[in-house]
């Protein structure tokens, strides 16, 4: 996406509508920020194409003068389409606010508050601030679960579901009145409609562009057999050394080579394809896996090749030193890649503990998010981080204790 502008979802009375948001930048000495529209209304659509074709040729809104504007307008729809993390559902809070305090839904409830926050700043939508203001839990809940614990705690998240009951349809209602949805050119809107989405085999999304400039030949390419058969070759880089072993996804949940929580690994992938070939044609969890059997016939014959992709390549080591010396000298891409391992192999194992430390509401999890997710309107965590490296360790220590060496 364009430095700092983001495509987002609000769920509204209308239903799933989509915008962009600047989120807060300096220029000139001063600090902005700024959603899609006018002075008038805040301009946003049911459909991606839609947005698509607005901003592709739309000349007069409040973002064209944001310096990374120019960026906007060559954007294809897969890459105007909100990510999960940056939706909204703000008619769903009387629901939300109806379950316990537990993590997730205080991390949720702090998303949805901050972007009504912003919207009403921005567009200056008074009785949208005086709502969020009348209950003092709204400003406490990036803090987690902690202001909520006890009696006092549940004062507060008590006082704050009466008044969601009681005045939250104000929200929804200013908010329903300042969106807009402007017509959008009918060529444009039908070029952005070709770029339609394509299901394969395993019901990914595939993006199908019109006008693709790439070479044929790479787009006749056969897939190779791991991905052909929904599996991948993983490789893990922890302390003790690099090891291989599989991962694949059934109706979305990793599955990895191995079973009751312990992995499967080996030291060289010569040495994973020999053992599937024997031993580890069963008895694990990646048997429930329809394409399993292409793997074993491959394996017994001594025709398997394991290749492990540079996206499925998690290197563990390292990073805990580099969170308790702070954001700056952590990198992004490994940490995104670590906590995508950690978060999947807790899942496969029915353990929490990762889901839990790296919820954006406990300190290890916001450091994270503040690393893997820059927004220049979020207060950067304070050091030091000796207790966040410490928990990161942790997790690591756990994942490893997982590992099974062959």
């Amino acid at each position: 996406m364009a430095s700092d502008i983001v495509p987002i979802q609000l769920s509204l009375t209308e239903g799933d509508l989509v915008t962009l948001w600047a989120p807060r930048w300096r220029e000139d000495g001063e600090e902005w920020e700024a959603f899609l529209g006018d002075d008038e209304a805040l301009f946003a659509f049911p459909e991606v194409a839609q947005l698509a074709a607005f901003v592709r040729t739309a000349a007069e809104h409040d973002l064209v003068d944001h310096p990374a504007w120019s960026v906007v307008p060559d954007l294809t729809v897969a890459e105007l389409t909100p990510e999960e993390t940056q939706r909204y559902d703000i008619v769903g809070v009387p629901e939300l606010v109806a379950e316990d305090p537990d993590t997730w839904t205080i991390s949720e409830l702090a998303e949805i508050t901050d972007m009504v926050r912003s919207i009403a700043d921005v567009c200056e939508l008074d009785v949208v601030t005086e709502v969020v203001d009348s209950a003092p839990a709204f400003a406490l809940l990036r803090q987690g679960t902690l202001p909520f614990v006890g009696r006092e705690g549940a004062r507060l998240w008590t006082q704050m579901v009466d008044t969601v009951a009681e005045r939250w349809d104000e929200v929804i209602d200013a908010l329903d009145d300042l969106v807009d949805t402007p017509d959008v050119d009918a060529a444009a809107l039908a070029a952005a409609e070709k770029e339609v989405v394509v299901v394969d085999e395993v019901d990914e999304p595939v993006l199908a562009t019109v006008g693709d400039d790439r070479d044929e030949s790479e787009d006749d390419e056969p897939a190779g057999f791991w991905e052909e058969i929904g599996i991948d070759p993983v490789r893990i880089t922890t302390r003790d050394g690099e090891y291989v072993t599989l991962r694949c996804y059934l109706d979305d949940a990793p599955v990895f080579l191995g079973s009751n929580g312990k992995i499967d690994v080996f030291t060289t992938e010569r040495a994973l394809a020999r053992w599937l070939g024997e031993d580890g044609a069963d008895g694990h969890d990646l048997v429930a896996a329809s394409t399993w059997s292409e793997v074993v016939e491959r394996a017994a014959v001594g025709e398997l090749e394991v290749e492990v992709d540079e996206l499925n390549s998690y290197t563990l080591t390292g990073l805990d030193d580099d969170i308790a010396e702070g954001t700056l000298t952590v990198d992004p891409s490994q940490l995104e890649l670590a906590v995508e391992l950690l978060l999947d192999v807790g899942e496969w194992a029915g353990d929490d503990d990762a889901r839990e430390a790296l919820a954006e509401s406990q300190a290890l999890g916001w450091l994270v998010s503040f690393v893997i997710k820059p927004d220049p309107t979020r207060l950067a965590p304070s050091p030091p981080f000796d207790a966040e490296a410490a928990r990161f360790r942790e997790l690591v220590d756990e994942l490893t204790a997982r590992l099974t060496v062959h």
